[in-house]
């Protein structure tokens, strides 16, 4: 079961990034071993203004392309 404080922070990183150029999606992913907050990209116009952290969880952009319904 994932951590409420950092599904919390997951619902926050998304109220900041979506809508915005690039960004495609949010995730609560593994970088390095460690647990993090991904914001999906489909394209560099989606990397402007990430923050590093939310709430103590390091944010990691990743380069996915577009996400499309099937």
């Amino acid at each position: 079961m994932m951590d409420p404080a950092m599904k919390a922070a997951q619902r926050k990183l998304a109220g900041v990034v979506m809508g915005r150029p690039g960004v495609v999606g949010t995730a609560v992913g593994m970088s390095r071993g460690d647990h993090c907050l991904k914001v999906l990209i489909s394209d560099d116009r989606g990397r402007n203004g990430v923050p590093r952290e939310i709430d103590g969880y390091p944010v990691v952009v990743e380069h996915t392309g577009k996400i499309r319904r099937r």
